[in-house]
């Protein structure tokens, strides 16, 4: 004879039910985490690729304002290949370094504010919307 307790222990029908709602949440923040510092970690790939680029672009200047015009100048030409940045958002600083005379630093300097990813920043925390990244080569390339 079946009674009432043993029929509620047999029925487990809702259980993959609660059990989806509870997994659910934890999975998409984890792949909405995934993907937003994914696009974050790109941009700031973008940004140091693009900053190595033009230290050594740089290097063919005889000046420094010739290394700091050849910098700035590979920066607007080729920061349109980079599809997750946004040309007019970049600022180049290209100087030689106050403690080593024989370095030449470029900095360039990103607002990654425009990505799409900080609409879920309520939900993840996430980086600074400034990326910077610099890059430093040895003046007249030896």
């Amino acid at each position: 004879m079946s009674t009432e307790k043993d029929r509620f222990e047999a029925d487990q029908g809702g259980a993959s039910a609660i059990e989806f709602a509870l997994v659910v949440p934890v999975f998409l923040m984890i792949a909405l985490g995934i993907l937003a510092y994914g696009v974050y970690f790109g941009a700031v790939h973008s940004t140091a690729q693009l900053a190595a680029d033009a230290a050594r672009a740089s290097v063919a200047g005889l000046s420094d304002a010739e290394r700091t015009e050849i910098a700035s100048q590979h920066v607007a030409t080729n920061s349109r290949e980079y599809p997750l940045l946004d040309p007019a958002k970049i600022q180049v600083v290209a100087a030689p370094l106050q403690s080593d005379a024989t370095q030449f630093r470029v900095a360039v300097r990103y607002d990654a504010s425009a990505l799409p990813i900080w609409g879920v920043s309520s939900l993840i925390p996430l980086p600074s919307q400034i990326i910077e990244r610099t890059a430093t080569v040895k003046r007249g390339g030896y």
